[in-house]
């Protein structure tokens, strides 16, 4: 009998705590998570949003991708905690390097996908995720990005250019009612992506609330376009139901008092 697919819905899949090793000597709490039944067809790392502000690899939408994408799509998820940051799978190690020193996070990201021949790799940012995205994500390995809620603050119009150079594939989906960057601007500040696909969300807010489902079906609809969108939103397979419930006091609308973080640049 199918069930409901709930914010808290876990669906089958092979999960595997790993420990990415930063070539700056940290280690970095992570997890991979891979269709049960089958080889995946492709893989999104995911770069989750500023960790000043509650950001870590268990952030709503990451969560809710590792929980259903390989049953849903056969893709596998790659999610980890960046440097000093706290999620209920543990903390990694160092501290908060203002998107310096996480380009070492970033590459022992894509590094482990390679190494252990995960197919087409495809980097998924969020807020702070984007940033570090174009700023270091560009490599042989990545087939493309999807940006969510970019706030192009951290990164500049160089790192733009590097990745229209590489001619890759780079969607950004733009909430309507975005904090820091809404639909209009991004289309003007993407201008050195030349390549760039901006995705207006209509009704959407940064945070991504009550859109879990249209954002997964946006990022099946470009890294794996055999399968059918939108998802399911049933399940007549196995389903466990996580507890959630430590995250309550770390969600990002929690830090909305804290100061945020400016470049170095």
């Amino acid at each position: 009998m199918s069930q409901k697919i709930r914010a808290n819905s876990v669906l089958s899949a092979r999960r595997e705590p790993i420990t990415l090793e930063t070539a700056d000597g940290l280690s970095l709490v992570a997890e991979l998570a891979v269709p049960e039944d089958r080889k995946p067809a492709a893989t999104i790392i995911c770069v989750h949003p500023l960790p000043t502000h509650g950001g870590m690899m268990d952030s709503h939408l990451f969560r809710k991708a590792a929980f259903r994408l390989p049953a849903l799509a056969g893709i596998a998820v790659l999610r980890f905690n960046t440097r000093g940051t706290w999620s209920e799978q543990g903390t990694s190690e160092g501290t908060f390097d203002n998107a310096v020193g996480e380009k070492y996070d970033v590459a022992a990201a894509i590094e482990y996908a390679e190494f252990h021949d995960l197919p087409n790799i495809w980097l998924v940012g969020w807020s702070f995720g984007t940033d570090l995205t174009l700023m270091h994500g560009l490599d042989p390995a990545i087939q493309g990005a999807i940006l969510l809620s970019p706030p192009l603050r951290f990164s500049t119009p160089d790192d733009l250019k590097r990745w229209a150079s590489s001619g890759k594939p780079v969607t950004a989906l733009v909430p309507e009612f975005d904090d820091y960057l809404r639909p209009a601007e991004a289309i003007e500040k993407f201008g050195p992506l030349t390549q760039a696909e901006i995705v207006p969300m209509a009704g959407s807010k940064h945070l991504w609330v009550g859109d879990a489902e249209r954002v997964l079906d946006e990022v099946v609809r470009r890294v794996a376009p055999d399968v059918d969108v939108p998802l399911p939103r049933e399940w007549d397979g196995p389903m466990e139901t996580a507890d959630t419930s430590a995250y309550n006091a770390h969600n990002l609308a929690a830090y909305k008092d804290v100061p945020v973080p400016q470049p170095e640049h």
